[in-house]
Parts: structure tokens; C-alpha cells; sequence
């Protein structure tokens, strides 16, 4: 069952930033305070081996031939202008 928290003294800045990344994330503060929350106290932790298979499955799932380095470099070069 989740249990309700109730959070004091919070200082300006981190409240500030909290809201901010809220917003940029499209979630309510409380929300988000989980999701940081989370991420500070439950990391996933993932060993090398298995990020590589995760990386090579995603990169499995792209269509073939789609984009060249050529084309990937003009995408990269695009964004610098």
C-alpha cells in the first residue's frame, strides 16, 4: 500500500527546480518527487553485458539501411547552425 509523505523546509532552489523539471516532464510535483525519488534510492542497476544486448536490440529494431553515416553526420551538423 503507498504511504503518504509530507515534506518541510524545502529550500527555495530545490523547490524552484523540482517545479521546473516537473513541468518539463509534463507531471505534477508529486510525481515527480517520486520519480526523483526513485531514481536516487532505486537505481537500476545494469551490468555492461546487459546494456549492450539492450543496445544491440534497439539498434536491431531500426529498419535497415535507413540512415547512412553521411546522413547522420548532416543531422548532427544541422543542429550546431
Amino acid at each position: 500500500m503507498p504511504a503518504t509523505l509530507t515534506l518541510k523546509n524545502i529550500p527555495d532552489a530545490v523547490y524552484e527546480q523540482l517545479k521546473r523539471s516537473a513541468e518539463a516532464h509534463r507531471r505534477s510535483m508529486n510525481s515527480e518527487a517520486i520519480v526523483c525519488l526513485e531514481a536516487a534510492l532505486m537505481p537500476e542497476k545494469v551490468s555492461p553485458a546487459e546494456r549492450l544486448k539492450r543496445v544491440r536490440e534497439l539498434r536491431g529494431a531500426l529498419p535497415k539501411g535507413a540512415f547512412s553515416a553521411r546522413d547522420i553526420d548532416a543531422m548532427k551538423r544541422e543542429g550546431r547552425r
